[in-house]
């Protein structure tokens, strides 16, 4: 049998599309063979010692050009986390010491701690560096995602909150691992600092399960387009509501713009549904 050595467009599919050459030597990769294959196309040199896989997602490749791994919003999405937010620009995680910018650097560079990458920041290193570049609530929403999505263990969950400074480890603590959207992850932590306790993920029977309950009559629900947007699903919702508002609940419901952007406003509704909840009961 006679067995191929990997070729250099294979090991860099298995190293996140992006490395230096000194990497790839270490996988027998002599300067000859990457520049045979950079002459043939199968990969591209990015700047001096870096390759990348010409198929590499192209903010991967602007961010090894610049000198690191693409990681904060850029880097989740890419491990299928939702975001709160997208970069608008390639994020670039430089290590503690950070490389020359490249031709029409649009970049923003992170020297975070660590030594440098290529490719895609793994997904601890992106969670702790979101936190340090967006704050509590992008980091947090980002959490829940990868918590529901099994993407974070236990152990991955003390390791993020043994990096994060003592003054945010409380939101590894609040975290959970069912919030059904990062939309409702976003208004649990909102509300969590106005002192609203609630209860997640509620099975009310006929209605089926909702977001977040208060005091165990004012429904809250965090509506996103992908799951409420067509007419079928906006009449399933007024179905629901109108068989818990049968029961004696009152349900409340906010979308993306109104969450994100028009806070006060939601913000303001919600405390006074709980006022005349007390004042009911």
């Amino acid at each position: 049998m006679i067995c191929r050595m990997p070729t250099a467009a294979h090991i860099l599919s298995h190293l996140g599309d992006a490395a230096m050459g000194t990497t790839l030597r270490r996988y027998g990769l002599s300067r000859r063979i990457l520049s045979a294959a950079v002459r043939n196309g199968t990969i591209l040199r990015v700047r001096n010692g870096v390759f990348a896989l010409p198929t590499a997602p192209p903010e991967v490749i602007t961010a090894a050009q610049h000198g690191g791994a693409l990681t904060c919003s850029g880097a989740l999405r890419s491990h299928g986390v939702w975001t709160l937010d997208e970069d608008a620009d390639p994020h670039v995680w430089l290590g503690a010491h950070g490389r020359t910018h490249h031709v029409d650097c649009t970049c923003t560079g992170h020297y975070f701690e660590g030594r440098t990458l290529f490719g895609i920041a793994p997904l601890e290193d992106a969670l702790v560096h979101v936190y340090l570049c967006r704050g509590d609530e992008a980091f947090f929403v980002a959490l829940e995602s990868a918590l529901r999505l099994r993407l974070v263990e236990a152990a991955g969950r003390a390791r993020i909150r043994s990096r994060l400074p003592l003054k945010a480890q409380w939101l590894i603590d609040l975290a959970r691992a069912d919030a059904d959207s990062g939309l409702e992850s976003l208004l649990r932590l909102r509300l969590h600092l106005l002192g609203i306790l609630l209860e997640c993920q509620v099975e009310i029977p006929s209605v089926g399960r909702v977001d977040l309950v208060i005091d165990g009559r004012l429904i809250l629900e965090a509506d996103g387009t992908g799951n409420h947007g067509d007419a079928a699903h906006r009449h399933r919702d007024l179905m629901r509501d109108a068989e818990a508002s049968r029961q004696g609940f009152e349900t409340l419901r906010f979308d993306y713009a109104m969450i994100v952007h028009d806070w006060p406003i939601v913000a303001a509704a919600i405390v006074s549904a709980v006022a005349r909840l007390h004042a009911r009961f």
